[in-house]
């Protein structure tokens, strides 16, 4: 599904991304953890060019993102994503913000959009509130139209950068509750976190960072029960014991 080969990126002339290779396989859940800094939300962000970078390759079912002959917007039509804030359009209804995109991008019908938009709604338990607007809903409602919004494009990947960092600590529940049925469809995702139990539960891999690079990919019993490296045995040792 997602092939990363000896990828790296600079912001000047600090490098965020050091060589760095994976492959996510179809329907899989991948959990990236590691230490603030450690080039996460980078490594997600190039997978659908949000961030270029300098040297490697990222394909996406078998296109190359960084190709110039690439129709990127075509590519990001297949890949949702749904970053720490919400950007939701203030202006806009919860059901026009979730059908939007299909409107415009996949030319949907108006009557299809809000079907398929009004179930996916109810699917993340706010079939109560698609007549409402942003500032009407709580920052974990928010962000799950957010991710109705980018499952309204009938995505084949799915790609969370820290979703619930800007939400309060009883508001985090609902958000990975909802990703969680997520991971129950089959749909491929990669998830930034820092939700060690989340990561544990839900995801088929644990792909650990530090200082811009892969230390370690393991199952979630491996990674947790015995961690190969140093550098992620410390993170462990101050993240669990909080």
């Amino acid at each position: 599904m997602v092939s990363i080969r000896n990828v790296s990126k600079r912001f000047g002339t600090l490098e965020v991304l050091k060589d760095v290779s994976l492959d996510i396989p179809r329907s899989q859940v991948f959990a990236f953890i590691g230490p603030s800094g450690a080039g996460k939300s980078t490594l997600v962000r190039t997978i659908n060019a949000l961030e270029g970078i300098q040297a490697g390759e990222i394909l996406v079912d078998g296109i190359s993102v960084a190709d110039p002959k690439t129709d990127i917007n075509a590519l990001r039509a297949n890949i949702g994503f749904v970053a720490q804030s919400f950007n939701l359009y203030p202006h806009l209804r919860v059901l026009d913000n979730v059908t939007l995109a299909p409107l415009h991008v996949k030319k949907m019908s108006k009557a299809e959009a809000e079907e398929k938009g009004t179930a996916i709604l109810a699917s993340l338990g706010l079939a109560d509130k698609v007549s409402a607007f942003p500032a009407q809903l709580s920052g974990g409602q928010q962000q799950r139209v957010a991710i109705a919004r980018a499952l309204a494009m009938e995505p084949k990947l799915m790609l969370f950068d820290e979703p619930t960092s800007a939400l309060d600590p009883e508001l985090i529940k609902e958000v990975l509750d909802a990703i969680r049925s997520l991971a129950e469809t089959g749909i491929t995702m990669v998830v930034v976190t820092h939700e060690m139990n989340f990561a544990r539960e839900i995801c088929d891999r644990i792909v650990f960072m530090a200082n811009a690079q892969i230390l370690e990919t393991a199952s979630p019993g491996e990674f947790f029960s015995a961690p190969k490296t140093e550098r992620a045995r410390d993170f462990l040792g101050k993240i669990l014991n909080r």
